[in-house]
């Protein structure tokens, strides 16, 4: 009757007798590791592509889509499929000079809202040269309803 350690053991020595064949079983361990690692890598690219182009692969209504999908994996073909698909709404291509346009309108508009701050109180009054400015500057606060 065998004893396991003997049975171990003899797998060893078998091992030590044949070193190529043991390179070899390592070699094919290695090879199905690092296929199942490019296998992971490639489905991550893929999904990586989708997301890229606005389709979102775990979304109900693109499952089979993105299963189905075998043309080129850039998110410019991806995003062309899926619009030819009507699953996603084409990109509006707005023309560069009415960005410049609206860019433009709307510096202006920002531009007329914010004037420039009128100078403290306490600063007129500190510039104030006589009796009679300063005075103005009394009553025209007082007229805004500002008690200096």
């Amino acid at each position: 009757m065998s004893n396991y350690e003997d049975d171990f053991e003899e797998t060893d020595e078998q091992q030590e007798s044949n070193p190529v064949r043991a390179r070899m079983k390592q070699l094919e361990k290695e090879t199905r590791d690092l296929r199942k690692q490019l296998a992971e890598a490639e489905t991550a690219r893929r999904e990586f592509n989708f997301m890229k182009a606005g389709i979102d692969p775990t979304e109900a209504k693109f499952k089979y889509f993105v299963k189905g999908y075998d043309g080129d994996l850039s998110p410019e073909a991806i995003r062309l499929a899926a619009e030819e698909a009507q699953l996603i709404t084409p990109q509006q291509n707005v023309d560069t000079t009415d960005k410049e346009a609206w860019k433009q309108s709307n510096k202006a508009a920002t531009g007329a809202e914010t004037a420039p701050a009128p100078p403290s109180w306490i600063k007129r009054l500190q510039d104030a040269n006589s009796e009679e400015e300063l005075l103005a500057v009394f009553a025209e606060a007082q007229a805004q309803g500002i008690q200096l």
